[in-house]
């Protein structure tokens, strides 16, 4: 059973560990069929997914016509005017067979001066907050990568009132100084404000370095059971985040059956042992 936690102050119960949908981006439709199967099969009420998941949108709008009450559902955009981000939006909707989210956000709002252009006038936070007051969207969020992405979340959340974060959150990332420094902070308004946390890269080993890449993601991941166990476990110590699944489907499972068995956070010798004998770096420099 994974446990579910309020998810910020929109009162939903999400289980800790959610869907990350970019898992489909690739998929056909049987091998989405298959792993939407195992979301159901361990209990996973909430999916995060983005317009630019590749087929994620539209491999998921099936199930949405028949599952739609059972999932707390957020999509994305990167489009950083009211006008771009609007058609999307609805362009969103229809994929997913839907004509409500849960939950929109900005995705990768990490360079200032798109920053700028989203947060200012004729910019895409004027379509959001459009959106959920004609009630297509109930609840608004901001994503992002990188060193820097806490710094720019609370930028964010003090410019516009968001109701969700999404950033990388993991034992390697959490030794550099400057990133564990900003994402405490982070962390710590977000508590005050009820602002929902989710984390993505929980499973990343390092930069991918090699010519090609047998899994759906664009960094080299941990493989091995024990290790994908103790970096899960580690990030769901820390009651205050949700943790996303990975984006290929065969360690999706993985992450699900560790998250199952999580009772406590995985020592800090164990993360330092797992990084040595893996050859765990820091995703972002």
């Amino acid at each position: 059973m994974i446990h579910k936690k309020e998810f910020g102050r929109t009162g939903h119960l999400s289980t800790r560990t959610i869907f990350g949908a970019f898992a489909l981006s690739t998929a056909s439709e049987k091998e989405a069929e298959q792993a939407l199967e195992i979301v159901l099969e361990h209990g996973i009420n909430h999916i995060d997914t983005s317009a630019n998941y590749g087929d994620s949108e539209q491999r998921l709008g099936p199930w949405m016509k028949h599952y739609r009450d059972k999932f707390f559902l957020a999509t994305k955009t990167d489009k950083r005017t009211k006008k771009e981000a609007k058609e999307e939006l609805h362009q969103s909707l229809d994929k997913l067979k839907t004509d409500h989210l849960d939950l929109w956000q900005m995705h990768l709002l990490a360079d200032p001066t798109e920053w700028e252009t989203a947060m200012n006038e004729g910019g895409a936070l004027e379509a959001f907050v459009e959106a959920r007051d004609e009630g297509l969207v109930s609840y608004l969020g901001v994503t992002g990568h990188g060193v820097s992405i806490p710094d720019m979340h609370l930028k964010s959340i003090e410019k516009f009132d968001f109701d969700s974060v999404l950033l990388p959150y993991n034992f390697t990332m959490m030794q550099n100084e400057q990133y564990a420094a900003g994402f405490n902070q982070l962390l710590n308004e977000c508590k005050k404000r009820n602002i929902a946390v989710q984390t993505i890269k929980a499973i990343a080993k390092g930069q991918n370095t090699g010519n090609t890449n047998p899994h759906n993601v664009w960094y080299s991941p941990l493989t091995d059971d024990e290790a994908i166990k103790h970096a899960v476990h580690w990030v769901l110590g820390n009651e205050d985040v949700f943790l996303n699944t990975s984006g290929d489907i065969k360690l999706m499972k993985k992450v699900l059956e560790a998250a199952e068995g999580f009772k406590t956070k995985t020592d800090e010798e164990v993360m330092l042992s797992d990084a040595e004998k893996f050859g765990i770096t820091q995703l972002f420099q």
